[in-house]
């Protein structure tokens, strides 16, 4: 199973990420995601597309954005527009998921359907047949730095829905990803890490080859 590393810039220094996001590149990173906060469905706010674009011509990285936002079916068109490759939706976000999946695929892009810790996957299972990825939170979303929550039981589930099913769907993690992590979630059978502070905060590299080969 091939392993990719994303690397959120939730706790990046905004006022250096073009330079971030190009040794990122160098680093090996696999993709580069925003997490989108409206103060509304977390207790923080982030930024929007704007921010997103003016980063766009900086890397050939694919970009995601992990919209943790109410109602992103209203927003979808605006983060393609701004570059993005990859939308992750909340399914606890709107009553509209399966319309904003659908929309997202017509335009050519990865879709991806996000739970909190405490949301159960029968919520998305029957969405699983329409989706590129899974992304299993393993901190409540919303603040970088938290500490890890095991959601092995959860990723254990969806590998075996997933193989039951014969799906060509990525298991993603994040939340408290690091080298010690990963392994916890390596093993439950997730192949996407996303991590923040420990890649941003130690050398890229090093960081991101202990996330693949743990």
């Amino acid at each position: 199973m091939e392993i990719k590393v994303g690397a959120s810039i939730l706790s990046a220094d905004l006022s250096e990420l073009s330079s971030v996001i190009k040794n990122l590149g160098k680093a090996g990173i696999d993709f580069i995601s925003f997490d989108v906060m409206d103060g509304h469905f977390v207790p923080n706010i982030t930024f929007g597309t704007d921010f997103i674009k003016s980063f766009r011509k900086k890397t050939n990285l694919p970009f995601e954005a992990h919209l943790m936002i109410e109602k992103p079916e209203k927003f979808i068109q605006e983060f393609i527009d701004a570059g993005c490759d990859i939308i992750t939706l909340h399914v606890e976000s709107s009553d509209k998921i399966e319309s904003a999946i659908n929309y997202v695929k017509s335009k050519g892009k990865k879709v991806g359907l996000a739970l909190k810790p405490k949301t159960s996957i029968k919520s998305l299972v029957k969405y699983m047949q329409s989706i590129d990825m899974v992304l299993v939170m393993t901190v409540e979303p919303g603040f970088a730095g938290q500490k890890f929550i095991d959601m092995s039981d959860k990723i254990k589930c969806l590998n075996k829905i997933i193989t039951e099913k014969s799906l060509r769907l990525d298991i993603a993690v994040d939340g408290g990803i690091n080298k010690d992590t990963a392994k916890v979630v390596k093993m439950a059978g997730a192949n996407v890490l996303v991590s923040a502070s420990y890649i941003l905060d130690n050398d890229y590299k090093n960081a991101i080859d202990n996330l693949k080969m743990a």
